[in-house]
């Protein structure tokens, strides 16, 4: 079972026009309400691919209920902690005429002492364990910034193993716990790392170096290029086939997932990548907030390029062959 912290959950409101006027007066053509941020994402795309979760993190008000409800409404489970204050709403504006979107996010509710210690609790009385605990996004006010780090000990104290996937100094926080698999894409790698990552070798070095900084899997998320993973025994690089973008919302979650879902069964990495790119892909092709769909995933799935090497091989020699390579035995 794959359990995932959503620290500042949100309801997302997505709104379509079909040509946006600044100073004007704009009638929406479409509303549609999702639950939001990022472990919430990820358990609704587990959950969509016939994989066992569990959402946990802060919830509160009016807004907290709808989320609640419309978790419940997916089928996917949920844990939360009840606070005084109110969850957040983010709102996505869509302009169908230009295609563009503009995201505008809120800080979120302040949490108390209590209100954290009373999370640590909750998830402290997990039975059975989870096989995986998926952490990421950002952390509302009132909660420590190295709270990711805390989690990261914590959960290995239990012999769980840990996704991290946020970014800034909550990602930098959290490494320094040393989790099980990070995520970044190629600016959050860049930033975490504080060195320019312009060219396919410079990330696959990146990645190299985030394992030998203790990371057990380190991917790197690189857009429609796909992701490049490293272990200390071998590197994976998997790209997707081009498609149409309709939002890029929600796929670096919906990768994750991919990701989780793979390794808690004890897949190799290859196959998890391949899921994970095929996941995210799908998830590009849906309106707004709208995660993937498992139809779109399954036919996505075979047109997913994946290589695959040791890392005792020359990565230049084996990535710089393109897109398009592979090895025997691997399409």
């Amino acid at each position: 079972m794959i359990a995932t912290i959503t620290l500042n959950p949100c309801l997302d409101e997505h709104i379509t026009v079909h040509g946006l006027v600044v100073e004007e007066t704009n009638r929406w053509a479409k509303l549609y309400r999702y639950a939001g941020g990022k472990g919430i994402d990820v358990s609704r795309a587990i959950h969509e691919m016939g994989g066992r979760t569990i959402a946990y993190g802060f919830i509160g008000g009016p807004e907290g209920r709808a989320v609640e409800i419309l978790l419940d409404e997916e089928g996917v489970t949920f844990g939360f902690t009840p606070i005084k204050q109110e969850t957040r709403t983010n709102f996505i504006i869509t302009d169908t005429k230009t295609t563009q979107q503009t995201r505008i996010d809120a800080p979120g509710p302040r949490i108390s002492k209590r209100e954290l210690e009373r999370f640590y609790q909750k998830m402290r009385r997990i039975q059975p364990n989870p096989d995986l605990i998926v952490a990421g996004g950002s952390v509302p006010p009132g909660i420590p910034a190295n709270i990711y780090y805390d989690i990261i000990l914590e959960a290995k104290g239990y012999g769980i193993k840990t996704i991290l996937d946020s970014e800034g100094r909550w990602l930098e926080g959290g490494v320094k716990a040393k989790p099980y698999l990070i995520k970044p894409n190629v600016h959050e790698a860049e930033g975490l790392l504080k060195t320019k990552l312009p060219t396919e070798e410079a990330i696959i070095e990146a990645a190299l170096n985030l394992v030998e900084m203790g990371i057990e899997i380190a991917v790197i998320s690189r857009g429609k290029e796909g992701i490049i993973a490293a272990t200390k025994e071998n590197m994976v690089k998997a790209v997707p086939p081009p498609v149409k973008i309709r939002s890029a919302v929600g796929a670096g979650d919906c990768t994750i997932a991919g990701l989780a879902l793979k390794l808690v069964d004890g897949e190799p990495l290859v196959e998890a990548c391949r899921l994970a790119v095929a996941m995210g892909t799908a998830t590009v092709l849906t309106p707004g907030t709208e995660l993937c769909h498992r139809a779109d995933v399954e036919k996505l799935l075979p047109r997913i390029i994946v290589s695959e090497m040791t890392t005792r091989q020359r990565a230049k020699t084996f990535f710089t062959a393109g897109n398009n390579s592979r090895l025997p035995g691997r399409d």
